[in-house]
């Protein structure tokens, strides 16, 4: 498998995913800003959306959105626990989380990047109270799921990355602030953060 990446971008919890899953797969970096890769092919010609993560396969079949991503490597790896099995109670309420994180934590940041501050104000506001939400649940578990490591804190955690570079204090959730520090440790994060710096 081929997972296409770009550093800093939301590709990273796929990545981590596939590290804690333990699957094979190759790192493939992508210009964003010019849409290329790095000997110069247009991203475009494999994926028409423009964006990371996509996820090839090993049959030249390609997935894109990271929590459908996410998704398919679990199932690849059930005895990984990513995600609970399909059909379940606790798979609906991890694709609850998943895309809570996607419409309503994701696509929040938008605004924070490359607006005037003015602009910010209002969806750093929203983003609070989502963080105070996942703050409430991290109450009862070490996790968002409980006590189980899965994807859904992998897309939570590279979330989270992204405050430092938006103006927003994850300090004023002391939950957010533990969960984060638990999940940075994670041997497959740092393998992750490591990989694509180089």
């Amino acid at each position: 498998m081929k997972l296409y990446f770009s550093p800093g971008a939301c590709s990273l919890h796929p990545h981590i995913a596939l590290r804690e899953a333990g699957l094979a797969f190759d790192l493939v970096r992508v210009d964003l800003r010019a849409h290329k890769l790095h000997d110069g092919s247009d991203f475009y010609a494999i994926n028409p959306k423009g964006y990371v993560p996509l996820l090839e396969l090993d049959d030249g079949a390609r997935l894109t959105e990271g929590a459908v991503i996410d998704q398919y490597v679990a199932d690849l790896k059930p005895e990984s626990k990513l995600l609970a099995p399909a059909g379940t109670m606790e798979r609906y309420r991890a694709q609850e989380w998943l895309n809570f994180i996607a419409t309503e934590i994701h696509k929040s940041f938008g605004p924070l990047f490359g607006n005037d501050e003015a602009a910010k104000e209002a969806p750093r506001a929203r983003l609070g109270k989502r963080f105070d939400l996942v703050a409430k649940s991290l109450e009862s578990g070490q996790y968002v799921m409980g006590e189980t490591f899965t994807v859904v804190d992998a897309y939570l955690y590279n979330m989270l990355r992204w405050t430092t570079h938006t103006g927003i204090d994850l300090d004023k959730w002391p939950a957010l602030r533990a969960f984060f520090t638990q999940v940075d440790a994670r041997p497959a994060v740092q393998a992750a953060l490591a990989a694509e710096k180089g």
